[in-house]
């Protein structure tokens, strides 16, 4: 069982966030879900959509991981439609399937993120920390990339950060390392 899976949450499968997720992957350490191959629709008071892909991807990331990484894009200073569509599915966790949501509790929770220039704003993270802090979750921290100015390559002091952010990933001892 591999410990650690990266939920890809871009509208575009093989864009930058890709990129930045195969760079983070160099090793083939990680498992990946493309949250784009999946039908996951908006969260439902009704639970409208509990027949969707949603919970089926839970139960595998819940049932087969220990880490949780979300890479995402930054569109209009926040994380993509994609991912936010996904964490507000997690209220079905809270809600109609909760014995599910509860073994979330104790699980580790980290956070990538890239955009076309070192720009990520303060309070990007938030909903990731406050998420994890929520769902009895460890947030271990986050890293930004962003790419040269010809778009053509990470740039390389985010590769730096990419290869700092691997690292904790490895590391046994998540509470003596946190990223920024």
């Amino acid at each position: 069982m591999k410990k650690t899976v990266i939920i890809q949450a871009s509208s575009k499968s093989n864009g930058n966030t890709n990129r930045v997720i195969n760079y983070l992957n160099s090793n083939n350490s990680f498992d990946v879900i493309d949250l784009k191959t999946k039908n996951i629709g908006v969260f439902e008071y009704d639970f409208s959509n509990a027949n969707d892909d949603f919970i089926p991807v839970m139960e595998e990331v819940i049932n087969n991981y220990d880490t949780i990484v979300f890479a995402t894009p930054v569109y209009w200073y926040t994380m993509s439609a994609t991912l936010k569509i996904f964490f507000d599915r997690l209220s079905d966790l809270l809600k109609y399937k909760k014995d599910l949501g509860r073994l979330l509790r104790g699980k580790n929770m980290a956070m990538i993120s890239n955009s076309g220039a070192n720009d990520r704003r303060n309070g990007f993270e938030m909903p990731f920390i406050e998420s994890a802090k929520y769902l009895g979750m460890n947030y271990l921290g986050s890293a930004h990339a962003w790419f040269t100015e010809d778009g053509n390559d990470i740039h390389p002091d985010a590769r730096v950060k990419i290869n700092e952010f691997r690292n904790i990933l490895a590391t046994k001892n998540f509470k003596d390392v946190l990223t920024r």
